[in-house]
C-alpha cells in the first residue's frame, strides 16, 4: 500500500482542506503515516500569511525531501498559489497545486511518476468564479468539526495577501453546505464550526441566499446541536443575521469579529470598510439580543503610521466593547502589499510594549467576562486530557459561549454535550464540576 504524509501550515480552512485531500488520497488506496516518518508521497499544505508563513512552509518542504529523496512531494495551498516559481526552485520539489484543483493530485503524481518530470498546476486564482467543492465526512482527530462554507475575499485589506491567495469570494452551494452538515452529525459530531476565508460573506454572490438562511436551513438539521461561525465583519451582521441567532436554539452565544484596530484613521489605511462608531453600534444591538454573549476579536497593533495616540483610541475602544478574549497581532510587512510600502513603519520595540498593554488588557476583559459565570451550570463538549497534568481526571472542553473548562468526567464523554457548574472562573481556564450528561449516546456510523 503506498504511503502518504501531511504537514499544514496557517489557518483552520487550510487544516480542513488538508482532511479533504487525504479523503481523496484514502479512496486511491494510501495510507497515512506520520510526517516525520519516511513515505512514498509527502504533501504540504502551505501559509502565506505573513512572510514567516512562506519561510515556513520551505522549511516544512526542504524536511521532506531530506527524509526521503525519493518521495513524491507536492506542495500545495496559499503560498503555492502566490509564489508557485519560488516553490518550484526547490530542488526535490515534484508536483506544485495552488488553493484550487487539488483533486487533480492523484493524476499529477502518476503523470509525475511516469514522466519524471517537474509539475506545476497552479492557475489563476483571479478567474476562478466556482466553489470548488471538497468533502470532508469526518475528521481524525477533533470533537469539533468545521464545514468551509466559501471561499476567497473581496475586500483587499491593505495589510492582507490573501484574496491574491485565495482569489475572490465564492460561497458553496446551499445543498451541499446542508448535506455535508447532515454527513458531519451522522459521524457523531454534535458541534460544527462553519468556516471560510472570509466566512460572514457568505451569500453576497448568491441571488436570494444569505448567510441568514443558511443559518435558519441549519437550524433543521435533526441531531446538530451547536453552531458556530468562525468569524463575521461588523458589516456582515445585518439586523437579519442579529434575528436569526436570537430566535435560533443551535448558534452559540459566541462571535468573533475582527476589529483590527480601534481608531478611524488606522482602519482608513487598512482599507476596512467600516467606522468604529458603526462597529460599536452593531455589537450593542448584538448583546442586546444576546445576553451574556462572548466576543472575541483580532487586533493589529503597531501598523505603519499608527501614532501614540491611534493606539491609545484602540486600546480604549477594547475596553469600551468588553471583548471576552483578544488575539493580538503585532504589524508584519507582507511583501507584494500595499502597507508594506508605506512611509511610517513602526519601531519594532515599540510594537511589542504596545502588544504587552493590549495582551494585558485582554486577560483583565477575559478573567471579567468569566467571572459573570461562576456557580452558574452551563453545557460543555469535552475535548481531550488535560495535557498538563495527564493523571488529574480532568478533561478540557468549551461553553458554548467559548469558556474553556476543565472537568473532571470519564473518557466516555468526550464529545458529548455534559452540563459543567463552573466552580472556579478564570484565565485561561475555568474550574467546573460535572452535573450530568445531555445529549444521547453518539452514533458512529461505520464508514
Amino acid at each position: 500500500m503506498p504511503t502518504v504524509a501531511f504537514h499544514t501550515l496557517g489557518c483552520k480552512v487550510n487544516h480542513y482542506e488538508t482532511e479533504a485531500i487525504w479523503q481523496l488520497f484514502q479512496q486511491a488506496g494510501y495510507e497515512k503515516t506520520e510526517y516525520d516518518q519516511t513515505s512514498d508521497v509527502y504533501v504540504i499544505n502551505t501559509c502565506t500569511v505573513t512572510n514567516t508563513g512562506d519561510k515556513k512552509s520551505r522549511q516544512v518542504i526542504r524536511r521532506a525531501i531530506r527524509k526521503n529523496p525519493e518521495a513524491v512531494v507536492c506542495v500545495t495551498g496559499c503560498y503555492a498559489q502566490t509564489s508557485p516559481a519560488e516553490i518550484m526552485a526547490i530542488p526535490g520539489v515534484d508536483i506544485v497545486v495552488g488553493t484550487q484543483d487539488r483533486h487533480k493530485l492523484i493524476e499529477y503524481i502518476g503523470q509525475f511518476r511516469k514522466d519524471r518530470e517537474p509539475i506545476n498546476g497552479v492557475g489563476n486564482i483571479m478567474k476562478a468564479r466556482v466553489y470548488e467543492e471538497l468533502d470532508v465526512p469526518s475528521f481524525t482527530d477533533r470533537t469539533r468539526a468545521s464545514l468551509k462554507i466559501q471561499e476567497g475575499c473581496n475586500n483587499f485589506c491593505t495589510f492582507c495577501i490573501i484574496p491574491w491567495a485565495r482569489g475572490l469570494m465564492r460561497s458553496r452551494k446551499p445543498e451541499d453546505v446542508i448535506a455535508q452538515a447532515k454527513q458531519l452529525v451522522m459521524a457523531g459530531y454534535k458541534e460544527i464550526v462553519l468556516t471560510g476565508i472570509h466566512t460572514g460573506g457568505y451569500g453576497e454572490d448568491m441571488k436570494d441566499y444569505s448567510l441568514a438562511k443558511l443559518l435558519l436551513d441549519l437550524e433543521e438539521v435533526e441531531g446538530l446541536k451547536r453552531i458556530r461561525i468562525s468569524s463575521i465583519e461588523a458589516s456582515q451582521i445585518t439586523d437579519e443575521v442579529i434575528d436569526v441567532i436570537d430566535r435560533s436554539n443551535k448558534v452559540v452565544r459566541h462571535l468573533h469579529v475582527p476589529l483590527q484596530s480601534g481608531s478611524n484613521s488606522v482602519l482608513k489605511r487598512m482599507r476596512r470598510k467600516y467606522t468604529m462608531e458603526f462597529f460599536y453600534e452593531r455589537i450593542l444591538k448584538l448583546k442586546k439580543a444576546l445576553p451574556g454573549l462572548a466576543i472575541t476579536s483580532d487586533v493589529i497593533v503597531g501598523f505603519p503610521g499608527e501614532t501614540d495616540e491611534e493606539f491609545q483610541e484602540t486600546f480604549d475602544f477594547i475596553r469600551k466593547v468588553h471583548f471576552s478574549e483578544l488575539h493580538v497581532f503585532p504589524y508584519s510587512k507582507r511583501t507584494g502589499t500595499p502597507a508594506a510600502r508605506m512611509d511610517d513603519q513602526v519601531e519594532d520595540d515599540v510594537k511589542n510594549e504596545r502588544v504587552h498593554r493590549l495582551i494585558e488588557l485582554s486577560n483583565q476583559l477575559a478573567k471579567e467576562y468569566a467571572s459573570q459565570f461562576e456557580g452558574e451550570v452551563l453545557e460543555v463538549i469535552p475535548e481531550e486530557k488535560d495535557k498538563e497534568n495527564p493523571d488529574s481526571g480532568y478533561y478540557i472542553g468549551y461553553t458554548d459561549n467559548y469558556l474553556k473548562v476543565k472537568v473532571p468526567v470519564d473518557e466516555s464523554m468526550v464529545g458529548e454535550i455534559v452540563k459543567v457548574k463552573i466552580d472556579q472562573a478564570g484565565y485561561p481556564y475555568n474550574i467546573g464540576s460535572f452535573v450530568r450528561v445531555l445529549s444521547e449516546q453518539k452514533q458512529v456510523v461505520n464508514g
